[in-house]
């Protein structure tokens, strides 16, 4: 399988076997559940079953409508594609009552695995963005021989949470609001009462040309009312800052993250020109870090949530 970037091929690819843009009432389903590590995940499959496996890793706050459009295009190409509500969303849950609700990225890393070997999935094509891209990027690194390929919104996406508190420049901390509020208990109780509120600011804030109605937004917004949304979206960017202890079961993980691994599949790396949350750039400061055959796109009035917005520019051939 190759996997190729934008122009003639995704046009080609796009006019010859891709289903039409659905609208924005359909859901994906029927959902399919498995027990997967510490969790009994949720996810959407679709394509052959022998097909090559692609996973589509859904980011905050959205969830698996992210992919929509793009899971019947990959199915109609002969993939299969597993689309999974990520831990603290939707109906995904944890076993355990007592398992941490952590959101740091080692978990997330391995929840991806979990899945994997739970589905009797050998290997597979990971692709995603925010925090499904960085669930990508642990994967591609740490498990290489489980990665045919990785396509990353953003780029390298394994936190330095060694260098955490370095500041960028102030225009680049401005979209960062939401971050520093989830620091402060202001912002757990901020979040607990208003995810949708907050969801659908950083929805307008991140993707300004993106013109969503609310039946979109609902679709997806409804995955925020999981019961652990609100501890697993906290954890996560408190870890980050290293700012709250990561789950102790996760330790070697994250101890093999802090060394920043290089990604040693081929990737194909995709920045949004209007993502207002990671601004785009050429590629070159992460290039170091794609040892493999990687080419990075810019996609013309993307915003951050790039595979909803901007569906064919996520296709295998």
């Amino acid at each position: 399988m190759e996997l190729t970037s934008r122009g003639p091929v995704f046009a080609q690819a796009a006019s010859s076997a891709a289903p039409a843009r659905t609208a924005p009432t359909r859901r994906l389903e029927p959902l399919k559940h498995v027990d997967a590590g510490v969790l009994n995940i949720a996810y959407y499959e679709e394509g052959p079953s022998d097909g090559p496996v692609v996973m589509l890793l859904h980011g905050f706050p959205f969830d698996i409508h992210s992919y929509v459009d793009v899971a019947p295009r990959l199915a109609a190409q002969g993939c299969r594609v597993v689309v999974p509500y990520l831990r603290g969303y939707g109906p995904t849950r944890f076993r355990d009552p007592a398992t941490p609700r952590s959101g740091e990225q080692a978990a997330i890393g391995a929840d991806l695995m979990a899945l994997m070997d739970a589905l009797g999935i050998k290997r597979a094509v990971f692709a995603g963005y925010d925090w499904g891209g960085r669930a990508a990027c642990v994967g591609a690194a740490l498990w290489p021989d489980r990665c045919i390929g990785l396509v990353s919104v953003n780029s390298y996406l394994i936190q330095d949470i060694a260098k955490a508190m370095v500041p960028a420049r102030p225009e680049r901390e401005v979209p960062l609001w939401y971050q520093y509020y989830f620091q402060l208990e202001r912002g757990r109780a901020g979040l607990a009462a208003n995810r949708r509120r907050i969801a659908r600011i950083l929805w307008q804030q991140w993707s300004p040309n993106w013109h969503f109605d609310e039946a979109t937004f609902e679709r997806t917004a409804v995955a925020h009312d999981n019961p652990d949304y609100v501890d697993v979206v906290i954890h996560s960017y408190r870890h980050r800052f290293g700012l709250a202890d990561g789950d102790p079961y996760y330790a070697d993980i994250q101890r093999r993250l802090a060394a920043l691994p290089a990604i040693t599949v081929p990737a194909i790396t995709l920045d949004g020109d209007a993502d207002g949350v990671a601004p785009a750039t050429d590629g070159k400061l992460t290039a170091a870090k794609f040892t493999a055959r990687r080419t990075h796109h810019i996609i013309p009035r993307a915003g951050h949530n790039l595979p909803q917005e901007e569906p064919k520019r996520l296709q295998m051939r």
